[in-house]
């Protein structure tokens, strides 16, 4: 990712930090309506996984000019997420869901660009992740 593109990223996650767990609820019931088998992959409440979410995401941008912290950060998520049961065609889901719900509270300020810098961010993100806990022969 180019400097421009974290500045986008980070300044328009910075948008939202007043209605973060709100904002992570509206991506949870975007992706539950979109994807119902991931429902079940949830066992807490949704507020509380919402928080969740909002915090991992907070530090994964601070770590971005950290790549290498980023990566050991992302491939324990990755082995956890697969632990949980998540899939991999569960990643495309969740970036739909996530790219939405950006669109959706950012309106406006969510422009092609922003768009495009996170679009790139969670790829890499997510082939980090699916990297470092690739599914296990039984569940494949």
């Amino acid at each position: 990712m180019t400097p421009q593109d974290i500045a986008l990223v980070r300044s328009s996650f910075a948008q939202l930090h007043r209605r973060k767990i709100e904002t992570a609820c509206l991506f949870y019931e975007r992706l539950f309506t979109t994807t119902p088998s991931t429902r079940v992959l949830f066992k807490t409440d949704i507020q509380g996984q919402a928080a969740k979410l909002m915090e991992t995401l907070t530090v994964a941008l601070a770590m971005l000019n950290d790549p290498g912290g980023l990566n050991v950060l992302l491939a324990r998520l990755g082995e956890r997420h697969r632990n949980y049961g998540v899939r991999p065609e569960h990643y495309e889901a969740v970036r739909s869901a996530l790219l939405w719900t950006l669109e959706t509270s950012l309106g406006r300020d969510f422009t092609v660009q922003t768009r495009a810098a996170w679009t790139e961010l969670y790829d890499q993100m997510a082939k980090t992740m699916l990297a470092a806990a690739p599914p296990s022969r039984q569940s494949a």
